[in-house]
């Protein structure tokens, strides 16, 4: 059974690992854990696994009416996730972490099923601390992470970016040829690729239409994907830039989203985002240079999760206060005009890259298993 959901953060490495068991064991039975709110309800069964839903249970951070409500709410999916391993005999509950992880955890305990546990940030969340207390096996995504008995196994990649890795490896020229054709690229041009995630960053978005000018001026060619209802203000300001320099309006391309994300990261050369602990594994995963800018709020960890390679010179990390118009027309452009330097940026972001995280992980769900029927 696995257990996690509500972002792609939980759910994307719970598929690459369910995959992973699933083509080792292709008779098992598998059941995952989550909510009819997350993405999980749209990307679960899309994988053909079985979605069992269970209620929600935020852990409070603070006193609050929630606190006292925690007790029903938790004993009711604790419930719910004892029937679950029940139903399908598991031998192992496997979770990343999330508002259903902890009602996992708790029921594994009672039934006397290994707990596995992976940890996406470096700063791990409420559920996997809970559950890390008794788990048979903890992989985390960083080295520093602090949880118990945890050993670092890297982040199981999207099928999609897994793919691309080894496409990469066999011929990373006819993969950028072909990703470029399919969206509308020169793959002659050094491009730029700049993302905030689905949802966007606003301050990204603003630096990076802001300094459009400096970089078309550069011969360089942008694919800025703006976030959801984020495209119009940034269409705009490149719109003017465009018609003040006369350039190309196809060098600097706008869109609100790409579901082939795998397709950018193969024609791209340098990387504008923020460091959310996906976006850093699959850059270093595919050993691509970036500019990160951590997000400014939270508990920090987007800073710590680029902190391995921007140490290993594979990354630039920028404070968002800083990240302006005025500093990427001083870097960006310079830094795409150096091809011995991106090359450099590109090996030591793959030095520090983890390509085989589900297999890691599976060979952690395997031993539990093993030791618990010793």
């Amino acid at each position: 059974m696995l257990a996690g959901g509500g972002t792609a953060g939980h759910v994307n490495p719970l598929l690459a690992v369910a995959d992973e068991l699933r083509a080792r064991e292709p008779e098992a039975s598998f059941l995952v854990l989550g909510t009819a709110a997350g993405l999980e309800a749209d990307l679960v069964p899309a994988r053909g696994y079985e979605l069992r839903e269970i209620p929600r249970v935020p852990l409070p951070r603070r006193p609050s009416v929630d606190l006292l409500r925690l007790p029903g709410r938790l004993g009711s999916a604790v419930r719910a996730a004892e029937a679950a391993i029940d139903e399908i005999g598991a031998q192992a509950v496997v979770g990343f972490g999330g508002y259903v992880s902890t009602p996992a955890y708790l029921a594994a305990r009672r039934r006397g099923v290994p707990v596995v546990i992976h940890e996406q940030n470096a700063r791990p969340g409420l559920a996997n601390r809970l559950g890390a207390r008794w788990a048979a096996a903890v992989g985390t995504t960083f080295a520093e992470t602090a949880l118990p008995g945890a050993t670092r196994v890297g982040l199981p990649l999207r099928a999609e970016i897994a793919a691309l890795v080894d496409e990469r490896e066999q011929d990373a020229v006819a993969a950028r040829l072909r990703a470029a054709d399919v969206l509308g690229l020169d793959p002659t041009l050094p491009t730029l690729l700049v993302t905030g995630g689905s949802s966007g960053a606003v301050r990204v978005n603003e630096a990076v239409a802001g300094s459009a000018e400096a970089l078309l001026g550069a011969g360089v060619q942008v694919l800025h994907l703006t976030g959801r209802g984020k495209d119009a203000a940034v269409r705009d300001v490149v719109d003017r830039a465009v018609a003040a320099g006369g350039h190309e309006a196809a060098r600097y391309q706008v869109r609100e989203y790409l579901s082939e994300m795998h397709l950018a990261l193969a024609a791209c050369d340098l990387v504008v985002a923020r460091s959310g602990a996906g976006t850093v594994c699959e850059l270093t995963a595919l050993g691509l240079p970036a500019v990160y800018v951590p997000l400014p709020i939270g508990n920090g960890e987007q800073r710590l999760n680029a902190a391995d390679v921007v140490e290993a010179g594979g990354g630039r990390l920028v404070d968002d206060a800083q990240f302006d118009a005025a500093w990427v027309a001083g870097h960006v452009p310079g830094l795409l005009g150096d091809r011995g330097r991106l090359e450099a940026m590109a090996a030591a972001a793959g030095s520090v890259g983890v390509r085989d995280a589900a297999a890691r992980m599976a060979d952690l769900v395997a031993h539990a298993v093993a030791g618990a029927t010793r």
